[in-house]
């Protein structure tokens, strides 16, 4: 892949052009409407007319608060065009946390989907921020931007490099702008110019990730640079998304790791038809090698491991995940690295780990961010071209990484200070055939410092005991590995991306025991 410049011209110029190669083909299917590449361009061009209309010019800051639709998509191509810093407000953020959000953001201009986010709008505009309304729909605070379309020509002409900024907040602390400039854009053409030029096929991509968030924004941008087709599923009741892959055919979709395990455990898989498929993405977390085993047996070798972060949108991908008895720990791993990002594992003074050792996961890259927002470039997590991820892992002599826990979910635990990594515990649990799920976390103890605690999901019908769990992850792993306490529970609890959330369920013992998180 070449190597992207900012001092490239406005990418939505190439796009543009792509698209009107593709003309006639489908571009984005929504329960509303089903938009070619032809009329993709028309929106386009039209947005960029109105919000010139409404005073949109380069350098303004437009925020976005949407569900995951087709207007989304054409907004982020008018307002980069005109050369905008886009911000996305993502719906599943905290609301204590939104107004915040936008005022350090800087956001001149708010444009929200009136069906769908009223209410949060209307919430924010009783804060402080104080800017430009626009809506997507009809009877918001601002004017349509979709209802009257003006039949002059539109001004084309690029302005500066556009940006975009993306929440990610994960379960602590304040919200963080990730800022992601124009060389993300670029490099996403040039992987789509690169997927072409391989003779891979086009896709029909059946999303239910929002637009808002850097995996389904990098997603859909993919699939559209290459001529492939977007359909747009809101929600995840999973007989309505089985039945929208054999409906529409579609060859590829996303999902996180829990999602995953809900499909494989649901009777409605039974009889679904899936053959379409041919990529069946997984991310946003590490997964479980034995569900991975189950996933490869049911589904066949469609799996593909995608790894990354907000950060760092797309680090590593593993391609049809089948168990191979040449290599057994595999499916423990997240695969290779991803068009141009590199990665390596330190030390905590930075030195470059061989093979094998473990230490932080550094990535850099195209895809990596240029820092936060609104933080002091000496506090941000990327140093000279290199983001510190704060995962914990190593890579083999073949390349492949794993990934054993994050730094700050790492468990120091007995006398001597051992460290614990969370994941290899949770591969070992959910490798008794009566648990579905399992999440380990350390907690508070006099004795031990932290003392490891697992909370499991019993599969249906099975009745596992904390016993049998302690001694199997003795067994496997050490002895100061093994959970001191093992909770039975019907369901992980999750954050708004569907990753298991650690932080509630330390602060579901805390409750419990009384004893403080910790952390």
């Amino acid at each position: 892949m070449d190597n992207p410049s900012d001092s490239v011209a406005n990418y939505v110029i190439n796009a543009l052009q792509r698209f009107a190669e593709y003309g006639d083909r489908e571009a984005i299917v929504s329960a509303t409407r089903r938009t070619t590449y032809a009329d993709l361009v028309q929106e386009i061009r039209a947005l960029v007319t109105e919000l010139r209309l409404h005073g949109v010019v380069p350098e303004s800051v437009v925020a976005i608060l949407t569900g995951n639709q087709a207007e989304a998509m054409s907004l982020q191509f008018a307002a980069h065009l005109i050369g905008c810093r886009t911000v996305w407000v993502a719906g599943y953020m905290p609301s204590r946390e939104q107004p915040d959000y936008l005022r350090r953001s800087g956001a001149d201009y708010l444009v929200y989907d009136t069906k769908r986010y009223g209410d949060t709008a209307a919430e924010l505009l009783r804060g402080d921020w104080k800017g430009t309304v626009l809506c997507v729909g009809p009877g918001g605070e601002g004017p349509d931007l979709f209802a009257g379309r003006d039949a002059a020509e539109p001004d084309l002409t690029p302005g500066p490099a556009p940006s975009s900024l993306f929440y990610t907040g994960g379960t602590t602390g304040r919200a963080k702008l990730v800022h992601h400039e124009h060389r993300f854009y670029l490099a996403l053409l040039a992987i789509g110019s690169a997927w072409l030029a391989s003779g891979a096929p086009t896709l029909k991509h059946l999303t239910i990730n929002g637009f808002s968030h850097v995996s389904g924004h990098m997603t859909n941008l993919l699939m559209l640079f290459t001529g492939s087709t977007v359909v747009l599923h809101a929600g995840f009741d999973i007989p309505e998304w089985l039945a929208a892959i054999e409906a529409e055919r579609a060859t590829s979709t996303l999902l996180t790791p829990v999602q995953l395990y809900q499909v494989l455990d649901h009777p409605a898989l039974e009889s679904a038809d899936l053959s379409s498929l041919l990529l069946l993405n997984v991310g946003g977390a590490a997964v479980s090698p034995t569900r991975l085993r189950q996933a490869g047996e049911r589904l066949g070798p469609v799996i593909r491991l995608v790894y990354g972060l907000t950060e760092a949108a797309f680090v590593t991908e593993y391609r049809a995940v089948m168990p191979d008895p040449r290599h057994p720990r595999r499916l423990s791993s997240c695969g290779t690295l991803f068009a141009d990002s590199r990665a390596q594992i330190r030390d905590a003074d930075g030195r470059v780990l061989a093979a094998g050792e473990t230490g932080e996961v550094w990535v850099s890259g195209s895809l990596v961010m240029s820092g936060y927002w609104d933080e002091p470039q000496e506090d941000s997590p990327v140093k000279d071209g290199w983001l510190h991820t704060g995962d914990i892992g190593s890579v083999d002599e073949d390349g492949y990484l794993y990934l054993f826990d994050r730094s700050k979910d790492m468990i120091v635990t007995g006398r001597g200070a051992v460290n614990v990594y969370s994941k290899p515990v949770e591969d070992v649990l959910t490798s008794h055939p009566g648990v579905r799920a399992a999440a380990v976390v350390g907690v508070p103890d006099e004795a031990l410092g932290e003392a490891v605690v697992a909370f499991v999901v019993p599969a249906p019908g099975a009745e596992p005991t904390a016993d049998e769990l302690r001694e199997l992850v003795t067994a496997e792993l050490r002895e100061y590995s093994a959970p001191g306490a093992v909770e039975f529970v019907t369901a992980l609890p999750l954050t708004g991306m569907g990753k298991v959330d650690k932080k509630a369920l330390r602060q579901q013992w805390a409750a419990r025991t009384g004893a403080g998180t910790g952390r």
